[in-house]
């Protein structure tokens, strides 16, 4: 169905990525790069392939064309572009720079022209011949973006287009600078100016209603072949197409090719993550956290079986230098509990298993993020518990009473062998109380001292999960130690207390 589709389109062999995460991108509000940041940018950029880096705006600040210029003497394989307005100070500024692209920009649509540079149609075309011929005079290259062209009479906007190329443009862009239009306009509007020129044409869309890698991909469905794009999809308001979803769109699905080395995507994006401090949503598609994790046990199962199931195939974690993750969670699945736990370098037996899956789906109910970390202390402990008939003590129910004016009282109900055990007992905490109920209790059969205590939270935040280690010694010397982990302390305590002293009549037993 997908090849029928684009039987009709009049697809590239090849699309250059002009990539604009140190212009476009660096003025989402907040980001501000200094020259050494831009600089490694630039250098990773180049790693990854894109054919041009827009470095900067050279007239907008000192420290702007300083940056870009740094950018230039990195002698680095992408071309080099630095943007401009059609204004001969913008031009010469972007020039000096020693930038081997300039890009120029002019307001055409009506609402803008109007409001903001106050020129008259004529105007425009006259500001954009100058400019260009100005670049072309000096030996650049020329790249010509009629800014906010979506909202521009179609007929004018055609008209500027074949002046830029006239006057000597090496390719014009389409920007869809408010990000308004809809995939069927840009495939109509970049189909229209195809017609009209011969220079490549090149797409610079926003994501104000999030259709900006769509818009992108259907000018490139009509005749485009560059798009401007930014790492992480990061630009004014909304963003920019991002880079890593358009390439790999383009490659897994349309088949066409770009200059993108895809295994460095994944590293790309966290670097600009990181130097920009904006942070990428977990769900993003691509570069994203949960890109390639699952956790339903339907999904895990299934891609464990064949990753081609529950993902689209085309496209692997592996060509972006991702990796594929089994989440452990409410949702999850023994297939995919006992495949995690493999990841991490834990075996443990099908009953086990079991027990883990049972804990985990308790801890997902309650809301609890499970972690690595959370996974490995709830495996620890059921590995490390006493299973089946071995066990002699069971814990059948307890309850905790505490307050400001309550004296912490816990009472607990235990079967031994056959028999039904019941205590309560005071203490300084809710803890102490129900240890020492247990001990009580226990002491109608058995004196069995607690000689060690230790807690420790495994992750952070109020919900952690709490992994206590208990070490007990029987009246005969017989040392065994007890470990649990719950998000609930008091549990966790007397759980590890019932593990420790299984252990300790599982200890006797293998010495009769």
């Amino acid at each position: 169905m997908l090849e029928d589709t684009k039987k009709g389109m009049s697809l590239p062999r090849q699309v250059r990525i002009f990539d604009t995460t140190l212009r476009d991108g660096e003025q989402t509000p907040g980001v501000s790069l200094t020259v050494e940041e831009k600089v490694t940018i630039a250098h990773q950029l180049d790693k990854l392939g894109v054919d041009v880096i827009e470095a900067g705006f050279p007239i907008s600040s000192k420290g702007e064309k300083k940056s870009v210029s740094k950018v230039v003497s990195e002698g680095l394989h992408a071309e080099i572009c630095g943007l401009a307005r059609v204004l001969p100070q913008d031009v010469d500024a972007a020039i000096e720079c020693g930038v081997d692209i300039v890009h120029i920009f002019v307001s055409t649509s009506d609402i803008q022209r109007e409001h903001t540079i106050k020129k008259s149609r004529e105007e425009v075309i006259e500001l954009t011949v100058s400019a260009v011929e100005r670049i072309k005079n000096n030996g650049a290259k020329c790249l010509f973006s009629a800014m906010d062209a979506t909202r521009t009479d179609l007929e004018y906007l055609r008209k500027v287009f074949k002046s830029a190329e006239e006057a000597g443009a090496d390719i014009i862009n389409i920007p869809d600078t408010v990000g308004v239009a809809i995939p069927p306009l840009m495939r109509y509007i970049t189909g229209k100016i195809f017609k009209d020129v011969v220079i490549p044409i090149d797409v610079h869309c926003h994501n104000d209603f999030g259709l900006a890698v769509a818009n992108s991909l259907a000018a490139v469905e009509a005749g485009a072949r560059e798009i401007q794009v930014a790492v992480n999809g990061i630009g004014e308001r909304a963003g920019n197409a991002s880079l890593e979803q358009s390439v790999m769109a383009l490659k897994a699905i349309y088949n066409v090719n770009t200059n993108i080395k895809t295994e460095y995507l994944y590293e790309t994006s966290k670097l600009v993550e990181r130097l920009t401090g904006v942070r990428m949503s977990p769900n993003m598609p691509v570069v994203g956290e949960n890109a390639f994790s699952h956790e339903s046990g339907i999904h895990t199962h299934g891609v464990l079986e064949n990753t081609e199931t529950f993902e689209p195939g085309v496209m692997t974690p592996e060509m972006v230098g991702h990796k594929r993750r089994i989440v452990s969670g409410k949702h999850a699945g023994v297939h995919g509990i006992q495949a995690q736990l493999e990841q991490l370098g834990v075996k443990a037996s099908r009953e086990q298993i079991y027990s883990i899956t049972r804990r985990v789906k308790e801890l997902g109910d309650k809301g609890k993020r499970i972690t690595d970390a959370d996974l490995l202390a709830i495996a620890e402990t059921a590995i490390g518990e006493v299973g089946g008939d071995e066990k002699v003590l069971v814990l059948e129910e307890f309850a905790v009473m505490t307050g400001s004016k309550v004296i912490p009282t816990a009472s607990v109900k235990l079967k031994f062998k056959d028999r039904e055990l019941m205590g309560a007992e005071t203490g300084v905490g809710p803890v102490d109380a129900a240890l020492k109920a247990v001990r009580k209790v226990l002491s109608e059969v058995e004196d069995i001292r607690l000689t060690e205590y230790h807690l420790e939270a495994i992750t952070g935040g109020g919900d952690a999960l709490s992994e206590v280690l208990v070490k007990l010694e029987d009246s005969s010397g017989n040392i065994a130690s007890g470990k649990a982990a719950r998000e609930d302390i008091v549990i966790a305590s007397i759980e590890a207390m019932i593990s420790g002293i299984n252990r300790i009549f599982l200890m006797r037993i293998e010495k009769k």
